[in-house]
């Protein structure tokens, strides 16, 4: 902003203004031209020296006093007169005040800013001036003869500077700012610094020295008037008492002397928070009320302490100081709320104890340590909980049964009782029920007083050994109160099931066993507990002859020995054996069962312990097992089945339209379509082309369809009906002609037909020649020749045959009137 100077100068400054103004109009207005012998300022004086020549004349040299030479000149800024500002004045020596000389202005401003008397050299400004935009001009001055229109003297350059008042305020370009420090800090923390800029010369005068003071913000606060540092003034401000402060900073020019400009901004400066206050409960005693159906794991309460300070230095950590206490309940901290939330570790038993006291401490978990002189920063306080009384479901005297009962027990034999009980103080009585699934079958019912559990049916051991059921308890004042306890019932064994012989394998006796060879060792199975069948023992039955090819011999280790009483098997006379065998248990009771073993008698292989069958002998030696037999007869079938697809595959696949353009016979085109029978051949014969002695006079068509002439019969096929067009060009065609001058003659045609269609076509000539005494052995010409075959016979072979020997009888009587129409005509 400009000021005006008439507004803020002091009478001192104005003085002295006015002083150097009439100063420079005298001293410093007179420039010194410069001409080329000498210069000198039109104020100054010249000395003059005498000397005596040898002659008696006295000569006297003038030397001329040097003179100053002043290359710049001084203007104020923000003239705020109506008239122009005088500058200063430039003058030549060679002006001698006649008006001969004028003087031109160039350069920086001149003759729009700066103005010049021609005559008199007067420099003006015509404008106000502001230094902070431009702080000085350069401009060239010449003096020129106005009769030669010739310079006088070279073109001087000089420099008018703009003189510097103080128009300019200091200013804070960033502001207004923010800045904190921490609270409880020490008198003469640093804090924040301002900078105020001052776009007046700081090389003139006081008007850009600045000087910072505190207009609002004391006495929190203060400033260094040189540096602009803010620091503390007050020592123990607190946070919590007051957080934010708004601090205004002045800077003054002129050294903050009277008259000086000046410009503000504002701090605002915020306390952080420091740990400096312990956390504290609002109360010391508290109660809370939790019934006794509480579930453990799940918050029961909650406590909370308050922290007057912030962030990290206002979180908590909770404890339960007594032993009782922390057995039952255990404590911890909610983040978001910073409340303790009390947990419960146990159940609770209202009918054990009803009330549990609990002592609490709350402390800071981040301490300063400068901060310690403070004391202690944790407190007490103390939470009663009273238990109360719930109505509580049935509790069972066992967390789970394992009953047991015997296999084959009576319908309603007594397996166990389960017994529960109403823990609440009145006791009511309870009552019990098994819990039914649907898809299970029911084994088990429980008497709904006494809670005995009984057998619904007979049960087997080996079909399911072990039972588990759900019993449910309530109480009978309040049915909707349950509980329920998992029973297992295991079924005990006994001696129900015979035991039997182990036949899975099959017994081979080898013709070439001797008497008391043993032949097989047999074990038995038997399906209930070891227990009750840990020995079998064996023997043939009882009241049948003995058998006079084989014994048995009891082990007594649960196996027996089947061993030949006779030597000599042979397969061709008996191959089959079936021996009975009798085993029994040492269970109670006794049971027992009849095997049946059969043997087979083979031709064994020599050399070896196996007992192998002639048969699978073969195999055996081949080292190959019926599993490799059968996915090597998987591989061949497979290989097969893709030969076969293979063939009809290559049977089924289409030829194409042209097989090479060697093989080319005529322009035959192949469709994949079913034909219409005989009458296709007509559009391909080519019997005129395979002999040339063959050919007609006319020629077919096989694009349009000509005027058609029927000859022959009119009983004749469609097939047998032959269709002409007269040719473009007669040829006469010798059975001798050159199979060269034929083709001439068939392509001259073709290119002067005008029917022909409008694409190209290939032709192929074949000749099998002429004069073979062997003939022809192609069926091309057949057509043309007579046939001798008698097809008479066709009418003899049924109705079957009867259309076939219609045609042919009727294409001999045709080519039989061919034959005669042309004798005739021959002999005409």
């Amino acid at each position: 902003m400009k000021v005006n100077p008439s507004s803020c100068l002091c009478p001192v400054l104005l003085c002295l203004c006015f002083l150097e103004r009439g100063y420079e109009a005298s001293h410093y207005g007179q420039i010194k031209g410069i001409s080329r012998n000498q210069t000198k300022v039109s104020s100054r004086n010249h000395n003059a020296t005498h000397n005596q020549t040898k002659d008696g004349k006295t000569e006297v040299h003038h030397r001329p006093k040097r003179g100053w030479i002043w290359n710049q000149f001084f203007v104020l800024e923000e003239h705020i007169g109506s008239d122009a500002q005088y500058v200063g004045k430039l003058h030549s020596n060679s002006d001698k005040g006649d008006g001969s000389v004028r003087y031109i202005l160039s350069g920086e401003g001149a003759g729009t800013i700066f103005i010049i008397n021609e005559v008199t050299g007067d420099i003006h400004a015509t404008k106000s001036l502001d230094r902070e935009k431009k702080s000085h001009y350069v401009l060239h001055a010449q003096a020129i003869d106005r009769n030669t229109n010739k310079p006088l003297e070279p073109e001087s350059e000089f420099i008018i500077k703009v003189q510097d008042i103080n128009d300019n305020a200091p200013k804070f370009p960033d502001g207004p700012f923010v800045t904190s420090v921490p609270e409880m800090s020490e008198i003469g923390m640093s804090v924040f610094q301002v900078t105020a800029t001052d776009a007046d010369d700081p090389t003139y005068g006081n008007s850009a020295r600045v000087v910072y003071s505190v207009l609002h913000g004391q006495p929190y606060f203060s400033v260094d008037p040189k540096t602009g540092i803010i620091r503390t003034a007050l020592a123990d401000m607190d946070r919590e008492a007051r957080e934010h402060y708004s601090v205004v900073i002045q800077a003054k020019d002129m050294a903050g002397q009277v008259g000086g400009l000046s410009g503000s901004t504002t701090i605002n400066i915020t306390l952080t928070d420091i740990n400096d206050n312990p956390p504290k409960f609002p109360q010391k005693n508290y109660q809370v009320f939790v019934p006794e159906s509480s579930q453990v794991g799940k918050p029961v309460g909650k406590i909370k302490a308050t922290d007057e300070d912030i962030g990290i230095n206002a979180e908590i950590k909770y404890s339960i100081l007594n032993p009782e206490g922390a057995a039952m309940f255990s404590i911890s901290t909610d983040k978001d709320t910073r409340e303790g939330i009390i947990t419960l570790r146990k159940p609770l038993n209202y009918e054990k104890k009803k009330q549990y006291s609990l002592h609490i401490s709350a402390e800071n978990t981040h301490l300063d340590p400068r901060l310690s002189y403070l004391g202690s920063f944790k407190d007490d306080a103390t939470l009663k909980i009273t238990v109360g009384d719930v109505d509580e479901s049935p509790v069972f005297s066992m967390d789970y049964y394992i009953m047991e009962v015997y296999e084959n027990a009576k319908v309603g034999t007594e397996v166990g009782a389960v017994t529960a009980r109403d823990p609440d103080s009145k006791n009511s009585p309870v009552r019990y029920f098994i819990e039914r699934s649907e898809d299970k079958e029911v084994y088990f019912d429980i008497e709904s007083i006494s809670g005995v559990i009984r057998t619904t049916q007979l049960l087997d051991r080996e079909e399911m050994p072990w039972h588990n059921i759900t019993v449910m308890a309530t109480e009978e004042d309040n049915p909707s109160l349950q509980s329920q306890v998992p029973v297992t019932v295991q079924v005990l064994d006994v001696n129900d099931n015979p035991p039997k012989i182990n036949s899975d394998e099959e017994i081979i006796i080898c013709e070439s066993t001797r008497a008391g060879q043993v032949i097989q060792t047999i074990t038995a199975v038997d399906k209930d507990d070891f227990a009750n069948g840990k020995g079998f023992s064996f023997s043939f039955p009882g009241g049948i002859p003995a058998n006079p090819n084989f014994t048995i011999k009891d082990n007594e280790d649960s196996t027996a020995s089947i061993i030949a009483r006779r030597r000599r098997f042979h397969r061709l006379t008996q191959e089959l054996y079936e021996v009975p065998v009798v085993v029994w248990d040492d269970g109670e009771p006794i049971l027992s069962s009849t095997g049946t073993l059969t043997l087979t008698v083979c031709s064994c292989q020599r050399g070896t312990r196996l007992k192998i069958c002639q048969g699978e002998a073969f195999l055996s030696s081949a080292g190959l097992s019926t599993g490799a037999l059968i996915a090597i007869l998987l591989c061949v079938l497979i290989l097969l089945a893709i030969v076969i697809l293979f063939i009809t595959l290559r049977r089924s696949k289409k030829e194409p339209l042209i097989i090479s353009e060697e093989d080319i016979r005529e322009n035959v085109v192949m469709y994949d379509d079913e034909g219409g029978g005989e009458e296709d051949t007509e559009a391909y014969d080519i019997i005129a082309l395979r002999n040339p002695a063959a050919a007609e006079e006319l020629k077919f068509r096989r694009d349009v369809r000509p005027d058609c002439v029927r000859l022959g019969s009119s009983k004749r096929p469609l097939h047998h009906v032959e269709n002409y067009r007269l040719s473009p060009t007669s040829l006469d065609i010798d059975a001798k002609m050159d199979v060269g001058e034929f083709i001439k003659q068939r392509v001259a045609e073709a290119d002067q037909d005008t029917s022909i269609p409008p694409y190209d076509s290939l032709q192929t000539y074949a000749y099998e020649g002429q004069g073979s005494p062997a003939g022809t052995i192609s069926s091309l010409g057949s057509a043309g020749a007579h046939s001798e075959q008698d097809y008479n016979c066709l009418d003899e072979w049924g109705p079957e045959f009867q259309k076939l020997a219609e045609l042919y009888g009727d294409e001999v009587e045709s080519e039989s009137s061919s034959t005669e129409k042309a004798e005739s005509e021959k002999q005409t």
